[in-house]
């Protein structure tokens, strides 16, 4: 789901200081164990393979502000496997009304029913990846430089070279006349082209860890004259908002920010072979309580019209930074903040436009 246009970058900007980041240091984002496939992947949404059969499925989605909203009506869950060429991922949507009507790439398709895939292959929140794609198989594909609260572009004309992808429909589409059960989608992403923002530009190795997340936009139907149609809110005249499901919960209804995305794990098991323990990086509540800061020198700047120059005057709960030592580098309109990696052998930073990263 992009950012809807017509929202305006000042309200996500009173989004993220209203909310902050709290939420990172109290529930750890969603995470994935992805097993190698030592078979080719028929990529026709049955997932008869044996390595998908094998392969664990996430937990069901959740409504993307968190397991406090109302659950889902409809179930949607994902499976992952991985090659030397591809990253697979396969989805599984139960939908009782197949619907869609845009068939030309590029589209907006994020204003009918859709899933969406995000990926930010190097963690720094910066240079990520999106794919959306319906029932019919259309695809609206683009890279973005940065999220767009902080003034990110969205490179429409970029395509993801190579992507395949195989549908299942369980129903007829745009038939309202019977019930329909579900569909899955099953893509293949080339590492040739997701490694362009991956570190050192290739693909994971095993026990490394990416960045990714899925989101699912259902907006309700009515029938009218033998066709589906939006439902109409008769309070404003307009359709209802869609809703939208996610993997991992992003606690605010905006996919783009990263930081809340779930992580894969690359394993160098295959699949059916044995199991693998996620390994939560111990360099994550560094990155964690630096955006904090992040999100803490945002509301600073609005209420005094400028940056912090330390820590000491942010409003930071007691002992936030018990143990961590953070440098404060200041002008009239940027600011960067670093802290020692957990290894002690390399720094954090992390800048005003968000970026977030080691050296």
């Amino acid at each position: 789901m992009k950012t809807r246009f017509f929202l305006t970058i000042a309200l996500l900007f009173c989004w993220a200081l209203s909310f902050g980041q709290a939420k990172l240091l109290e529930v750890y984002p969603k995470h994935y164990v992805c097993y190698r496939t030592d078979e080719p992947i028929n990529l026709d949404g049955l997932m008869s393979e044996t390595a998908w059969e094998n392969a664990p499925w996430t937990n069901y989605f959740m409504d993307i502000e968190g397991p406090h909203m109302p659950e889902p009506y409809y179930k949607t869950r994902v499976k992952m496997l991985w090659d030397d060429e591809y990253f697979y991922i396969v989805a599984e949507l139960e939908e009782p009304h197949l619907w869609g009507t845009y068939t030309q790439r590029e589209a907006v398709i994020f204003h009918e029913n859709d899933f969406e895939v995000f990926i930010d292959a190097n963690g720094d929140t910066h240079t990520y990846y999106e794919l959306e794609l319906n029932a019919l198989g259309t695809v609206w594909d683009l890279f973005l430089t940065k999220p767009y609260l902080n003034d990110g572009i969205p490179m429409n004309a970029w395509d993801i070279a190579g992507f395949k992808y195989g549908i299942k429909l369980r129903g007829t589409i745009n038939n309202p006349s019977d019930r329909d059960t579900s569909w899955t989608v099953e893509m293949a992403f080339p590492w040739n082209i997701l490694k362009e923002c991956a570190f050192e530009k290739r693909r994971p190795n095993p026990g490394e860890q990416w960045r990714v997340n899925f989101s699912r936009v259902q907006w309700r139907l009515d029938i009218e004259d033998g066709q589906y149609t939006k439902t109409i809110n008769p309070e404003t005249g307009q359709s209802y908002p869609e809703h939208n499901w996610v993997w991992s919960p992003q606690w605010t209804i905006n996919m783009h920010r990263p930081e809340y995305w779930g992580y894969v794990q690359f394993s160098g098991l295959t699949s059916g072979s044995g199991t693998e323990e996620f390994v939560p990086n111990p360099e994550e509540p560094i990155k964690f309580k630096l955006r904090e800061l992040y999100y803490s020198q945002l509301a600073f700047r609005e209420q005094h019209n400028r940056y912090a120059t330390g820590a000491h005057e942010l409003d930071l709960p007691p002992d936030f930074l018990k143990g961590m030592i953070v440098d404060f580098e200041v002008s009239k309109t940027r600011f960067k903040l670093s802290a020692p990696a957990a290894d002690s052998k390399s720094i954090w930073y992390i800048t005003d436009d968000s970026r977030i990263w080691k050296e």
